[in-house]
């Protein structure tokens, strides 16, 4: 019985180390005072963006980040923590910190990006970056203005040389 216990507490490790291993963002929160309805509204806006949010023991998730290398978000694990994991290396920071404005009770501690550790001040300034649509409308638009301004200017000769 004990030996199938441990299996099974380890296999959970595994998979949430797993979880930090592959996710491009893993953010971790405070949760305490939100309420039932908060909770799900928050998992509703995550779910839309395909960012899993998940609850484990602070033990287990303590030993996964030590078996994942992220032995520095060690010192974020205490209290009631949840985990917003997502291959979208910005969704999980935007999401989050928008719903931590509206409500206090949701504090970001830290995560990991793209492999790096990151703290809250970090997470809050990804967080005012477009989403991956945004920024291909930005870089389109980057590459659109040379060519917009050159169709002008061989317009304004056109007219010139037809007065």
């Amino acid at each position: 019985m004990n030996k199938d216990i441990l299996a099974n507490k380890e296999a959970i490790v595994d998979d949430i180390a797993d979880k930090f291993k592959k996710a491009q963002s893993a953010v971790i929160v405070e949760y305490h005072g939100l309420s039932v309805a908060d909770t799900m509204d928050l998992r509703r806006q995550l779910k839309a963006e395909e960012v899993e949010f998940k609850i484990f023991k602070n033990t287990m998730t303590q030993r996964a980040v030590s078996k994942a290398g992220f032995d520095g978000l060690l010192e974020n694990l205490n209290g009631p923590n949840a985990i917003a994991f997502s291959n979208d290396a910005i969704a999980p920071s935007r999401i989050l910190a928008k719903y931590a404005k509206k409500k206090k009770e949701l504090v970001i501690k830290a995560g990991v990006v793209e492999g790096t550790i990151v703290d809250a001040d970090k997470i809050i300034e990804l967080s005012i970056l477009p989403d991956h649509d945004g920024m291909i409308a930005m870089i389109l638009g980057c590459l659109q203005s040379p060519i917009r301004n050159f169709a002008y200017a061989v317009k304004s000769i056109a007219e010139q040389r037809s007065e």
